[in-house]
């Protein structure tokens, strides 16, 4: 069945008229649907959006009332929309199909998907893992890039073939209802994340774990509590093979003749592939991005594409790949300091992560932003336990709760008087202006802001984006002289 069959003469319902939906908009009534999209914002609000869905000949219902009333065949619910709200499950009870463009994505694709998700390091991880699946494809062989790293999938299902690979990145909003199969899927980590949204830790690890469903095989953290449980469960239940990766070398005693190891030992990256025995692919300093974080992100990918990509061409993608923007993005060294931008660490442990990376440096880090109700104390032993830290510049809705960790921390006192000053500006403009005032010669402004952006950015690009240019502005300039 053509998705012409499924949607032709069909009404559909598209929660969300955000940028990423609009592609879905325009595929869906290029399959013959009547469509309607409700979004909280006004017409007004939308602006040039609003205009462009009634071209398409899609009814609009806005404000706050958008969500009530539904009578569509299907309802394709945006990510950030829990699919459990009354109207939805009202919806469902009357026969309405709620779905989702990921969901009905990896539903219909035709070629081989290899999913990544985790609390951090998701982007960077499924960018290297097109970029091994593009390496190693053969002639004719065309490959993709999407999901929450920022690309629908949906509508390009018309360009894909059988023979055709797929790099996804998943979020737990996107995996709440997702019951579909893929080729391998990876979970880079679970740390406690995004709890204002879902109901609790619980919770988050299941919608982790549901990629795992139909999956034909797992990439695990060893390192990491949760993934190792879930890996160790897969191999006592004997289900799919399992594959551990870890920045030590790991010593587990269940595995399966089906399952595999990759971990970095004496400067290298070490492979024990199912019936390969053990091998030493990659050293650790031919990775052109810093970090051990990074290491991790490359044996999860590497892991994930085993028999896509040879080795060399593993080695050349190391060697050349910078990283994506926004993580560790050098953006420009003025009057002796160089400023960093990472707005896209939107976790206490992504921002840990930055900091090894930089490890000898001397740094003004900036750290705040929206409030997922994540815990700060992990945030505040990092930096506080981080020599190079010579200042903490908080910003955002999370300032206060993020500097009462920092205060209430035992070594908060005693790195006090050793130098270390803590400073909190609201507007985001200021905080960096100040961390700019605070740096010396030699010194580097970190943006690692362990938070998400929506309290003052639609995102952490637009965030790391306006980093940039204030770093860029006269007033930056003037302040060096």
């Amino acid at each position: 069945m053509t998705l012409t069959d499924i949607f032709q003469n069909k009404t559909v319902s598209l929660l969300g008229a955000g940028i990423s939906n609009m592609p879905l908009a325009a595929f869906l009534k290029e399959q013959g649907a009547s469509l309607t999209v409700r979004d909280m914002k006004s017409a007004e609000e939308l602006g040039e959006r609003a205009a462009e869905l009634e071209k398409l000949g899609a009814r609009l219902i806005t404000g706050e009332h958008y969500m009530e009333n539904f009578s569509e065949d299907y309802i394709f619910r945006s990510p950030g929309i829990r699919p459990d709200l009354p109207a939805l499950c009202k919806a469902a009870e009357n026969g309405c199909t709620l779905t989702s463009e990921m969901e009905m994505f990896l539903s219909h694709c035709p070629c081989s998907v290899f999913a990544v998700t985790g609390s951090d390091g998701k982007s960077t991880t499924t960018t290297i893992t097109h970029l091994l699946l593009t390496a190693g494809a053969s002639e004719g062989t065309k490959t993709f890039l999407g999901g929450n790293i920022g690309e629908p999938l949906f509508h390009r299902l018309p360009l894909m073939c059988e023979k055709d690979l797929v790099a996804v990145e998943l979020s737990s909003f996107q995996l709440m209802t997702i019951d579909a199969p893929v080729t391998a899927a990876a979970i880079t980590n679970v740390t406690p994340n995004h709890l204002n949204w879902h109901t609790d830790m619980a919770e988050y690890i299941e919608a982790k774990k549901r990629i795992l469903r139909k999956a034909g095989k797992a990439v695990l953290n060893y390192g990491n509590d949760v993934t190792r449980a879930i890996g160790e469960e897969l191999i006592r239940e004997n289900s799919i093979p399992v594959t551990f990766f870890s920045r030590e070398p790991i010593a587990c005693d269940i595995l399966r003749p089906t399952d595999s190891l990759i971990y970095a030992e004496n400067g290298s990256i070490v492979t024990e592939f199912a019936g390969e025995g053990k091998k030493t692919l990659l050293a650790l300093q031919e990775i052109k991005l810093p970090g051990m974080h990074n290491a991790e992100n490359y044996m999860t990918a590497i892991a994930l594409t085993h028999g896509y990509c040879t080795e060399d061409r593993i080695r050349q993608v190391a060697r050349e790949f910078g990283g994506v923007r926004h993580r560790l993005e050098h953006v420009a060294s003025i009057g002796g300091v160089s400023y960093i931008n990472s707005s896209i660490d939107s976790s206490p442990t992504r921002t840990a992560a930055a900091l090894s990376a930089l490890a000898g440096r001397s740094i003004v880090l900036i750290c705040g932003g929206y409030d997922k109700k994540i815990p700060f104390a992990p945030l505040a032993e990092t930096v506080l336990t981080n020599p190079g830290v010579h200042t903490l510049v908080l910003t955002g809705a999370t300032a206060c709760s993020i500097r009462e960790a920092v205060e209430n921390h035992p070594l908060y006192e005693k790195r006090c008087g050793e130098g270390f000053v803590l400073v909190t500006e609201e507007v985001f403009d200021e905080a960096v202006f100040a961390a700019a005032g605070a740096a010396h010669e030699g010194d580097t402004v970190l943006l690692s802001p362990a938070c998400a952006s929506f309290d003052a950015f639609p995102n952490f690009e637009v965030r790391g984006e306006h980093y940039k240019t204030l770093v860029h502005s006269d007033r930056m300039t003037a302040m060096a002289k």
